[in-house]
């Protein structure tokens, strides 16, 4: 590690092969927490190249659990963290909506390291239990159209690197890897990511998969559609901008998104989007993103139409029945 420090810190890059042969240095325990904290800091410095990226990607995907779901077409919404909003559960929260209105969603999460409340703390708050069992993943897809890959059940080899990640406290490049790293790798994925730099490495990488994708970032920071100002698109046909009267709604104020700081906090106002009785603030923000979701999935279907279809998985009631579903299944 001594010698990958030396390179790095003379400013050169890392090639793929070496990115993943490093991070799965990092994932086997080779290094000490020091040498890992370092290399992590790295690129608090300087931005992380395509290169470094898809060859942290490659090492992680090696090391994950696999998980077969016979082809299905699913989605994943899911940001990279980082942004430092502290914006209540809006990705997990348009996850079980658009689960709600149809569509397969495949989800992928953490617990929060940048943020107060993580995509699995909230889960934990709400009763759900942790899985990386294919039966039980499956049936919760088929049943409740909707499953939870908690990130560290199918990334065990990088628990080394949690109590380093809890330590330093901010965005590193793990926020990067984790939304590319999906042990599923699901046909269609909504992205949102902290910089507009990050978005553009995205869409390079994801225009090699094939895969359907739209990857957000709000130019006022948000790694997700915040409605508080434009947000920056690229998806797998270009690039566009996208507008509050974009999705129906007028702006929102950047104070109605936020998330407390605790997970019973963070469940509430889940629940109360789910019951129909959150602020129009917190529910017009979820049927964006849950909107723009189907969008992806559904392009031929107008963005407006598409958020009708979030709305509509609320106020029937089948958003709720979703997470019912699959927290007893």
């Amino acid at each position: 590690m001594k010698a990958i420090l030396q390179q790095l810190f003379q400013h050169q890059t890392l090639d793929r092969e070496m990115a993943r042969q490093v991070l799965l240095g990092i994932a086997t325990g080779a290094y000490n927490d020091v040498e890992v904290a370092s290399f992590v800091t790295v690129f608090q410095l300087r931005a992380i190249s395509i290169e470094e990226l898809e060859g942290f990607r490659d090492a992680l995907l090696e090391l994950a659990v696999p998980l077969d779901i016979d082809g299905q077409t699913t989605i994943d919404i899911v940001g990279t963290g980082g942004d430092g909003k502290n914006t209540f559960n809006i990705s997990t929260t348009a996850a079980v909506v658009v689960a709600g209105a149809g569509y397969k969603v495949s989800k992928h999460g953490s617990y929060g390291v940048s943020s107060a409340v993580g995509s699995s703390d909230v889960l934990i708050a709400l009763g759900y239990q942790f899985t990386n069992d294919a039966d039980i993943l499956r049936r919760q897809l088929d049943k409740a159209n909707i499953c939870f890959l908690h990130a560290p059940l199918f990334h065990p080899a990088l628990k080394a690197v949690v109590p380093v990640r809890k330590q330093l406290g901010m965005k590193t490049f793990f926020n990067m890897l984790g939304p590319l790293v999906n042990p599923i790798q699901p046909t269609h994925q909504l992205f949102g990511t902290f910089s507009l730099e990050l978005s553009r490495l995205y869409h390079y990488i994801m225009q090699q998969s094939g895969r359907q994708y739209t990857i957000v970032f709000a130019l006022d920071g948000y790694d997700e559609i915040s409605l508080t100002g434009p947000a920056k698109v690229h998806h797998s046909r270009g690039e566009q901008m996208l507008y509050p009267h974009s999705f129906g709604f007028q702006p929102l104020a950047p104070t109605s998104l936020y998330g407390g700081e605790d997970a019973q906090a963070a469940r509430e106002i889940f629940l109360n989007v789910l019951n129909n009785e959150a602020t129009p603030a917190q529910q017009t923000v979820v049927c964006a993103n849950a909107g723009l979701a189907i969008h992806t999935l559904c392009p031929e279907k107008s963005l407006l139409d598409c958020v009708a279809e979030a709305k509509a998985s609320i106020e029937s009631g089948r958003a709720r029945n979703v997470l019912h579903q699959l927290i007893n299944n």
